[in-house]
């Protein structure tokens, strides 16, 4: 890999990959000390508290969802700033509702922090899923194997012991929940979209997709690079507060297993290649991707998986 491309998607000067520089603390360092040092504690027993013992009681999803809001709260994340596509500020609450996800929907997520998966849980309570590169099917994982893949090492193939499934096959057995995709396969800082696992395309063509776009101020909460678990931890709890912006798109639908105008060339390609896409497929993909990068004032870049995999073994090396 080129250093260029290892530095920036070519041609536009963007770099989903390095992490996000924080702001010196300067004069207020004593008192982001004591601000981590007090909330430390604290966040480590509520999530201990929850995902060791109030996850398997029956408090419900309410109880499930305040017990979560608590953890965010611990960090300050309470600033919610959202906006809908089609929906004044203020209206959402009387009317509008089927703009938002509803169980047999699909969330289609940026995916920059472990906050992602944390917040969605909090609002909507969904299934989590992997998604890889190489397969259109995924992998269901819980809500705190969602948080820690924004740590680990990005996976272009699924784990041998993985149970791999259709996303309708998700929503058949679980019709009253929301089904949670990352469809770039790993995370970013935020300034650009990947391109997309081809997993959104197993979805049945009568369910909601929603692009969800979630974006944080400061911005130095994301984990592009594996492994920061100590330096996320002092950046979210060292601040006095943290602001999410989430924007969700207008929802669309995977009708590409009815197309009657995929072409025949496209359809040989395709049954050659069980990973490979038809034109209505990779509409159907690019309209999404352009909807999260519309929705994060941001752009799609080529670079994936394999070119994060290249940059992290290239930023290892710089800082040995």
């Amino acid at each position: 890999m080129s250093r260029g491309l290892l530095l920036t998607a070519t041609g536009s000067g963007i770099a989903p990959f390095f992490p996000v520089q924080t702001q010196a603390s300067g004069f207020y360092l004593p008192a982001h000390c004591f601000l981590f040092l007090l909330r430390l504690p604290i966040l480590i027993t509520f999530t201990f508290t929850y995902f060791a013992i109030l996850q398997w009681l029956p408090i419900g999803s309410l109880g499930k969802k305040a017990s979560l809001w608590a953890i965010l709260g611990v960090p300050s994340i309470w600033w919610i700033d959202l906006q809908i596509d089609g929906v004044k500020k203020g209206s959402l609450a009387t009317h509008h509702q089927e703009r938002l996800p509803q169980p047999g929907s699909i969330i289609a997520s940026s995916h920059t922090s472990p906050i992602d998966s944390l917040y969605l849980a909090a609002i909507f309570d969904p299934i989590f899923t992997a998604s890889y590169p190489s397969t259109r099917l995924v992998h269901r994982i819980s809500l705190l194997q969602s948080i820690l893949r924004a740590f680990q090492y990005p996976q272009q193939q699924p784990p041998s012991s993985a149970n791999l499934v259709e996303l309708q096959d998700i929503l058949r057995q679980s019709p009253d929940r929301v089904v949670a995709v990352f469809p770039e396969c790993t995370t970013t800082n935020g300034r650009g979209i990947l391109p997309f696992s081809n997993s959104l395309l197993t979805s049945p063509a009568n369910a909601k997709i929603f692009p969800i776009s979630l974006r944080y101020t400061p911005p130095d909460i994301t984990t592009p690079v594996p492994g920061t678990y100590l330096t996320f931890l002092w950046n979210l709890l060292s601040k006095p507060t943290h602001c999410i912006r989430v924007r969700i798109a207008e929802s669309v639908f995977n009708m590409t297993q009815s197309d009657d105008t995929t072409s025949s060339t496209d359809t040989l390609l395709d049954s050659e290649d069980g990973n490979s896409k038809n034109s209505a497929e990779r509409k159907l993909l690019h309209k999404i991707a352009e909807a999260l990068a519309r929705l994060g004032k941001v752009k799609t870049v080529g670079l994936d998986v394999r070119d994060k995999a290249g940059f992290i073994k290239a930023w290892s090396v710089n800082l040995s």
